[in-house]
């Protein structure tokens, strides 16, 4: 005599959406905190405006479908899309850059797809991908290491993010990844582009970049922190740092007066918070653990090719745009096995002993 399963499994989830939201906030909380210590109140100004922003344009579509409010501003969903996003900006763009940016990824990231949980790319990579090709001055801008108590002053710092940058050829450069191009493009070869480069400062995050994405260290720490928590899985984040480690290590290899070497790589731009924070959203990414591992090495060699061949210095938000597109196709040819059947669809064979 056989048994079969005569209803499907149901599964309850252990943490609420604010529960989990509230731990990435956490997670990303020393990065950030960093960010502001490096750059100053303008980085701080920056980041405030910004998740604001965020929370006024998530009311303003939630009371436009007529929806209640309050429940999802708790959550904490927005705020994380905030914080994503000013996270991503340079640390001393205008307000403006944190309000558009804000609108770009909660209303057409978000909500026109019709909220949390339904939509196809990230928002923060939507909002920091349309900012960097409308608004290419602005997010070009890099401001020096300016310490919060060493740099511009609270009054001062005012007219920075709310009026305007000042003699800006004088407090800000290039990042390292912008310099590498940019010598490339004069006919200078590496070794003599990274002379003033240290792998321990970059790690440390003691270099110009976007707000809350220098500091390799305590990125890595936060994305580890999360993985213990059981929020995010190892799968997305180690395959994308993998195949940039890969794809660095062989190509300097064979040529490094011309390829960079992947220490640089994986201590410059985004590709840690991205790794751990971005590439991990649930929503845009495959459910699947072999789907995750393709999701994640895909997004690391996207990144590693438009960084060395492409016309960006960075390709973070690009990548992960292009493979949350692919994430559907993934999702439809590498599926989990349905709960009582064999992987080819058929029931298992159950029988009583």
């Amino acid at each position: 005599m056989s048994s079969k399963p005569i209803s499907g499994p149901h599964v309850a989830a252990t943490r609420r959406v604010d529960q989990i939201m509230w731990l990435v906030i956490k997670a990303m909380a020393p990065a950030i905190a960093c960010g502001i210590f490096l750059f100053g109140w303008p980085a701080l100004y920056l980041l405030a405006t910004t998740v604001a922003a965020a929370l006024l344009f998530e009311a303003f579509s939630l009371k436009l479908k007529g929806v209640a409010a309050m429940p999802f501003l708790r959550d904490g969903s927005a705020i994380v899309t905030g914080l994503l996003v000013a996270m991503t900006l340079p640390p001393w763009a205008p307000w403006w850059i944190g309000v558009v940016g804000a609108a770009i990824a909660i209303v057409l990231g978000k909500h026109v797809y019709g909220g949390l949980g339904q939509n196809l790319f990230n928002p923060a990579m939507l909002a920091r991908v349309a900012l960097l090709i409308s608004f290419p001055i602005e997010m070009t801008t890099w401001a020096n290491v300016s310490p919060l108590f060493a740099g511009p002053g609270m009054i001062d710092s005012l007219g920075i993010t709310f009026g305007g940058l000042q003699n800006a050829d004088a407090v800000t450069g290039a990042t390292t990844l912008g310099y590498v191009k940019t010598e490339f493009s004069q006919g200078r070869l590496l070794p003599g582009s990274l002379l003033d480069y240290s792998g321990f400062l970059a790690f440390l995050g003691w270099e110009r970049g976007s707000l809350g994405e220098t500091s390799s260290l305590l990125l890595l720490f936060g994305g580890i922190w999360l993985m213990r928590q059981g929020v995010i899985k190892w799968h997305i984040p180690v395959s994308l740092l993998l195949s940039i480690f890969l794809l660095s290590s062989l190509f300097h290899l064979l040529d490094s007066q011309h390829y960079l070497g992947p220490w640089v790589h994986l201590n410059s731009g985004a590709v840690m918070l991205v790794a751990f924070f971005i590439a991990t959203d649930y929503v845009t990414s495959p459910n699947t653990p072999l789907g995750q591992i393709i999701f994640g090495a895909g997004c690391g060699m996207l990144i590693y090719v438009i960084r060395t061949w492409g016309g960006y210095p960075e390709g973070t938000g690009f990548a992960i745009l292009l493979m949350n597109a692919v994430t559907p196709l993934i999702d439809h040819y590498i599926r989990p096995r349905i709960y009582g059947r064999y992987r080819n669809g058929k029931p298992l064979d159950i029988s009583n002993s």
